[in-house]
């Protein structure tokens, strides 16, 4: 059973571009509902480890009855390039979600050569937490075929999508989009083009004065967490979130809000940047904020 059936996505492909803790967590939430997923990463080690991560997310959703009742998992297809897996068997993907890093350099060569494979008129969506989809626009063949996502982590259990639509998006790739966030019952929320959108324009700087209060000395991590949670009804505290969200994608994120608003709020502190010099990334190394014994992404 491909999604849910008589959705447009029955029997259709979705590739996700980059096998990372984003690109994993979105292919798991498709694999979960039906969808035949290609997953590609240049990374040989990090893809060869990809299908287990995978595996235990889409069990782990099931548990928690974050996927249908009945729901036969989509099958799970890896590769180095986009290219070779449909020239293996001829399948081209009816929307391709890229999910590499949050540079900018990177994410617009992705997208430039995506575009320049695809068929015309296939969505392609950016799922980026800060870069504007203009500017990733103008590396791409056809602009109108360009949207962005902000899935929040981990995508099995965050319902709501920040969706993106550039300058030049078409209302096609639109449609296309909720198309698919429909598939995989999720609520998209339409949000016009700039840096950081509304999720991370506030989420991230309050992170970042978060840890200044923590380098500061005048609480630990702990306590700043438990009196936003307490206090201010923030469900896990800035801090744990960071640790959810990966603290060298957090100091990227803070950099291109810094690089594109001038906002001194979005330079990342000197804490953060010693915390992903020192290998503390939060949750995905083992350690960031709060130690996660065994629980490496």
């Amino acid at each position: 059973m491909a999604a849910e059936n008589g959705t447009p996505w029955a029997g259709r492909r979705l590739a996700v571009l980059g096998a990372g803790v984003m690109g994993s967590g979105i292919a798991a939430l498709a694999v979960g509902h039906g969808i035949t997923v290609s997953l590609i990463d240049v990374d040989r080690r990090r893809l060869d480890g990809a299908p287990a991560r995978i595996g235990h997310q889409v069990r782990t959703a099931r548990l928690m009855g974050a996927l249908p009742d009945g729901a036969v998992d989509g099958a799970l297809l890896t590769g180095l390039s986009l290219a070779e897996l449909v020239a293996a068997d001829g399948a081209a993907p009816a929307a391709v979600i890229e999910a590499v890093t949050e540079d900018p350099d990177a994410k617009a060569k992705v997208l430039a050569d995506v575009s320049a494979l695809v068929t015309p008129g296939t969505p392609i969506i950016s799922n980026t937490s800060a870069i504007p989809i203009d500017e990733l626009a103008r590396t791409t063949a056809r602009p109108g075929d360009l949207i962005g996502t902000h899935f929040m982590n981990p995508p099995y259990l965050i319902r709501t999508v920040e969706v993106i639509r550039g300058t030049h998006t078409g209302e096609s790739t639109l449609d296309a989009l909720r198309g698919l966030l429909a598939a995989l019952r999720r609520q998209p929320i339409v949000v016009e083009d700039a840096p950081g959108f509304v999720t991370s324009r506030i989420l991230h700087p309050m992170i970042n004065d978060a840890v200044r209060v923590v380098a500061a000395g005048t609480a630990s991590a702990e306590s700043v967490d438990r009196l936003m949670r307490g206090c201010l009804g923030h469900p896990t505290g800035p801090l744990r979130t960071a640790d959810l969200i990966g603290l060298d994608n957090l100091v990227d994120s803070l950099r291109v809000l810094y690089g594109r608003t001038g906002d001194e709020g979005c330079r990342p502190c000197d804490l953060l940047l010693e915390m992903v010099r020192a290998g503390h990334l939060g949750r995905k190394s083992g350690r960031g904020f709060y130690e996660y014994e065994g629980e490496q992404a």
